[in-house]
């Protein structure tokens, strides 16, 4: 898919697909009206019969409008003038990527970025329609097999004219840019989501990994089972003990400034398939089980995001990959194991086993210093139960860490919800034989998952974000999100954009750039 940025007379423009956008009530935007003028008034006529929904994001084609060039136009509701705000905006864009995705049409003009967004810049309207449009072509396919629910066809040629209201600047284009290279981010993780257990091991995530070295320069080293032991990671190894596919440790570096600076680390957690030790772990969809390895896929996205847009920023990836399956090797209830940092754990539970993972890789990110540390990880059902699958859970021990997170979450629309990590819930944590226990119990489930989480997070600013709500989708439609790929790049991006210039001078960019999906 090819998306250019362009600034021209939508109304004028011979196009597979025009789409413009219309306020409730039949007001016009700008490239609406002029077309209206153009068509004698058949555009307002067709408007003002009701057909178009009032919610933003609501649709109405028209086919062969006469008096128009564009041989479809596309009407999107863009809700209320009066409310008119950045999610009115961002459902809008949505609405048209799925139409243009189940189209068969190969190239549209877009004109929806005419109109102003409140408390919203130009360029994060660029941006949030290139992320969206290129996102909206994404299409899962199993290696070796056609793409899921599709006949064997080639799919058409997607190219998009994103129209701009203004002579276009290299922050315009900039801002193209890392939308797209945020969606190229989002279809990585959406993949090793979507892939099935027997492919996407923890084997496959380090091969992943390395393929992604070669091809963007970066360094990747994978840690096995005999170096692991060595650096005394027994609540790690614990996890993926039972499983012939053995753990690893997965670190990547990308090194983007050439000055010797502390890096930001990542942390993802990697379980890629948790069918428990002892006992089994139950459920209604197993299957789903498969989406536990989601916070690493969303490290492996954005890395890929980092390495596409050569931010001048420091990163570490960890990603601790491990699969928890049942035998006679696998831990019991009660069992006790020495962490890396030398803490005592007492397992209470292989439903907790994810933490277990994490708290060996927050005791190895000390070694380079970090700026900060966010790890990310599916690793509650009580965050789903407080948030449902709207926001991801944010806990923190750094104060201006967390709010940054908030900020960006905002900005990029993949939001987060604070909740606390007092010293109050600590206490449930507590082992008659350990130092800790793995589990807190059923009340404040997620909050005590991330008070176990922040014993061994105290050398640096750290930030823990629970997306088991927001990572997949169930259902009939089950599926990865690429969540929170978005929050993390914005979040990259902004850093990154702090250390090139004190004044957040724009990143370099070309003129386009091209997403193949």
């Amino acid at each position: 898919m090819e998306i250019i940025p362009a600034v021209g007379e939508a109304e004028r423009l011979r196009t597979e697909l025009l789409v413009v956008g219309v306020f409730s009530g039949g007001a016009l935007t700008g490239s609406a009206r002029r077309l209206d003028d153009r068509t004698g008034g058949r555009l307002s006529t067709i408007v003002g019969r009701g057909e178009l929904g009032e919610a933003p994001g609501a649709t109405l084609l028209i086919h062969h409008l006469p008096g128009s060039v564009a041989a479809r136009i596309l009407l999107v509701s863009l809700g209320k003038p009066e409310a008119f705000s950045d999610r009115a905006y961002l459902r809008a864009l949505s609405a048209t990527a799925k139409i243009i995705a189940e189209s068969v049409v190969s190239e549209a003009v877009i004109a929806l970025a005419e109109q102003e967004v409140p408390k919203r810049s130009l360029n994060w309207q660029v941006q949030q329609a290139a992320q969206i449009l290129a996102d909206g072509g994404y299409v899962f396919v199993l290696p070796g097999a056609h793409p899921h629910g599709q006949k064997a066809r080639a799919r058409p040629l997607r190219s998009i004219m994103l129209l701009v209201p203004q002579t276009l600047t290299s922050e315009l284009v900039g801002a193209l840019r890392q939308g797209i290279a945020v969606a190229e981010g989002v279809a990585l993780a959406k993949d090793l989501g979507n892939l099935p257990g027997n492919i996407c091991t923890p084997a496959f995530l380090a091969s992943t990994a390395q393929e992604m070295g070669r091809e963007f320069g970066f360094d990747v080293e994978v840690l096995e089972r005999e170096k692991l032991e060595a650096l005394g990671m027994g609540a790690f190894l614990v996890v993926g003990r039972s499983s012939a596919n053995p753990c690893k440790l997965i670190v990547m570096q990308s090194n983007g400034r050439k000055a010797r600076s502390r890096p930001i680390v990542l942390i993802g957690k990697g379980i890629t398939f948790d069918i428990g030790g002892t006992p089994l772990t139950p459920g209604a969809d197993p299957d789903e089980m498969k989406f536990n390895m989601s916070g690493a896929g969303s490290v492996l996205g954005v890395m890929r995001t980092v390495a596409r847009l050569e931010l001048p920023i420091n990163v570490v990836g960890l990603i601790a990959a491990a699969e928890n399956m049942p035998s006679g090797s696998a831990s019991r209830p009660g069992d006790i194991v020495t962490s890396m940092s030398g803490q005592t754990i007492e397992i209470r539970t292989h439903e907790a086993e994810g933490r277990l993972l994490l708290c060996d890789v927050l005791t190895y990110a000390e070694r380079f210093s970090p700026a900060c540390v966010i790890d990310v990880a599916t690793l509650t059902e009580a965050c789903v139960v407080a948030l449902g699958s709207h926001a991801s859970g944010l806990f923190a021990n750094d104060e201006a860490l967390a709010a940054e997170l908030l900020r960006c979450g905002g900005v990029s629309g993949d939001r987060v919800w604070q909740l606390p990590i007092w010293d109050d819930y600590f206490g449930q944590l507590g082992s008659s034989f350990a130092d800790t226990s793995n589990l807190g119990g059923r009340a404040a489930g997620a909050i005590t998952a991330a008070c176990f989480l922040a014993r061994f997070a105290r050398a640096y600013p750290w930030a823990h974000l629970d997306i088991a709500g927001t990572a997949s989708i169930s259902g009939a439609t089950k599926a990865s999100t690429g969540r929170p790929v978005p929050l993390l790049a914005e979040f990259l991006i902004s850093r990154a954009a702090e250390a090139a210039s004190p004044n957040g001078l724009p990143l370099p960019s070309p003129s386009a750039m091209e997403l193949h999906s």
